[in-house]
């Protein structure tokens, strides 16, 4: 599990292969990914966006942005948590994932940036 704390909030992600999903013939690698989002800080947050950055060992690089994440927009106070999955499929049986959030303060409005730390994604065939 990766792990990273910025302003405040811990972002840990934990990765997995979905074979189920991949048609390696066909060059398709599905991944899932679960995130856990902490607050330790004193402040309630919202997180407003997401930012993406999905690589392939091709070097082909997708950049993803959005609203909130599946859909939700979670407010946490001090101490909170909130956790959810997705996934993403890659055109290779290798790649990262790196991003960021974006939250907004309750006291003062202020918007502020938490990094989503680096993660690889590696069909379980490939570390033999």
């Amino acid at each position: 599990m990766e792990t990273l704390i910025t302003n405040g909030i811990k972002v840990s992600v934990e990765t997995f292969y979905q074979p189920s999903y991949s048609r390696p013939m066909e060059m398709k690698y599905v991944f899932s990914y679960h995130i856990y989002i902490e607050n330790l800080g004193s402040n309630t947050v919202q997180l407003l966006r997401r930012e993406w950055l999905i690589c392939d060992s091709s070097g082909l690089v997708r950049k993803v942005e959005g609203e909130g994440v599946i859909g939700k927009q979670p407010v946490l106070a001090p101490g909170e948590s909130h956790q959810y999955a997705s996934w993403s499929p890659l055109m290779t049986e290798i790649g990262k994932m790196t991003g960021a959030y974006i939250f907004r303060r309750d006291t003062d409005g202020q918007e502020f940036r938490v990094n989503i730390p680096e993660f690889r994604l590696i069909a379980p065939f490939k570390l033999n």
